[in-house]
């Protein structure tokens, strides 16, 4: 008998606004059928009769793109037949610009117990410039507003290595995040996805982005001032305060099994890694046929090995051999002994004999090192 996940992912895809970074699928509200979509969602997460989660993950597009009514009525139907006992983590991402104090209220009624806010920069000038709606005054209202309805488990998304950013606007930045006084932080560096007007701008020559030494520069510095604020950095983007780690995300980095529901979601059940159909209109037919998926991939057991490592270096505390060793029946020795080797020697991997995990410099260039566990087939 597989055991089912205990954790799902729900997609909304609808925005206010569309980022100049964003590559995620989604669309701009206005004219959309969003009342329908909604109705078509909840179908599709009845169809996997859900009892039991442990996290459940509200993200987008912007969950609070919705009204104040659809809103309320995505987490009551998605929480009806939970047992909310054994639901550790209700998270809901959140655009600045779109909480008032109606969907605030909403969250408030509801099972939700974290609220991820898209902050992205406290800049004005540089929320122009990367296509965000919202403004530094509307963050620190909305964090008041949230506190004082009475989330304490917040967390924002930051992004670094924008177009002209300075390291000044990098100390500015984490300077206000710090004094937002909140346990969990997200940092990215800016990554140029095709189809999005930063990627066309790049192309033409017109992004000045800051150059790699200066992106390492800037990492550094925030890690050692989260750190020094008492932040711990349990993965490669992802900050936090003492037992406030993002216990979904964990669940991904686990290489964890999870339902992706809705449009252009991804899940990974009983081994099948799937994506469900992306535009709107055609994963409302796909669910209406019971079908919502648009590909499956079913992972070897080399893939599946790739994947433990790849997601697993991600985290600080990096993957126990013995774990792997249990979960894959292999002799971690002789897949990647030479590898490891190798890593420890450039100074990218910690000498661990359990934990396979990077140093800080292993860190930053987190991928490289991550592809050296690919097998030779």
């Amino acid at each position: 008998m597989h055991k089912k996940p205990t954790s799902a992912y729900v997609h909304i895809p609808f925005c206010t606004q569309i980022c100049y970074y964003c590559d995620f699928s989604k669309v701009f509200i206005r004219n959309q059928p969003v009342d329908l979509y909604l109705e078509h969602l909840i179908a599709e997460y009845q169809s996997y009769n859900i009892k039991k989660l442990r996290t459940l993950y509200i993200g987008g597009g912007t969950p609070t793109a919705l009204s104040a009514a659809q809103l309320e009525f995505l987490l009551r139907e998605l929480t009806k037949t939970l047992d909310l006992s054994s639901l550790e983590e209700l998270t809901i991402e959140a655009n600045p610009g779109d909480l008032d104090p109606d969907k605030i209220a909403v969250l408030k009624d509801s099972a939700v117990n974290r609220v991820s806010l898209g902050v992205q920069t406290f800049d004005n000038r540089m929320l122009k410039q990367i296509g965000r709606g919202h403004s530094e005054q509307d963050i620190y209202d909305n964090i008041a507003a949230l506190k004082l309805a009475g989330f304490d488990n917040i967390s924002i998304d930051l992004i670094y290595a924008l177009p002209k950013q300075t390291m000044d606007n990098v100390r500015e930045n984490v300077a206000k995040a710090i004094s937002l006084d909140i346990p969990h932080m997200s940092l990215y560096s800016l990554i140029l996805e095709n189809h999005t007007v930063f990627m066309n701008r790049m192309r033409r020559g017109k992004l000045p982005l800051p150059k790699e030494d200066l992106e390492a520069e800037m990492f550094e510095y925030i890690i050692a001032a989260l750190e020094q604020a008492g932040f711990e950095h349990y993965e490669i983007s992802n900050f936090s305060k003492p037992g406030f780690e993002s216990r979904h995300n964990l669940m991904y980095w686990d290489n964890a099994e999870y339902f992706g529901l809705g449009a252009g979601a991804s899940g990974y059940l009983d081994g099948v890694r799937y994506k469900n159909h992306g535009p709107i209109r055609h994963y409302m037919e796909a669910v209406e046929r019971g079908q919502a998926r648009v590909q499956e991939e079913v992972l070897s057991q080399a893939e599946k090995m790739e994947e433990e490592m790849f997601l697993g270096l991600r985290k600080k505390t990096g993957v126990s051999i013995q774990d792997f060793e249990a979960k894959f029946g292999q002799s971690f020795q002789a897949l990647y002994g030479q590898v490891v080797a190798d890593l420890i020697e450039q100074g990218l991997l910690v000498d661990d004999p359990d934990f396979i995990r990077m140093t800080k410099r292993g860190l930053f260039l987190g991928d490289t090192v991550a592809e050296k566990f690919i097998l030779k087939e």
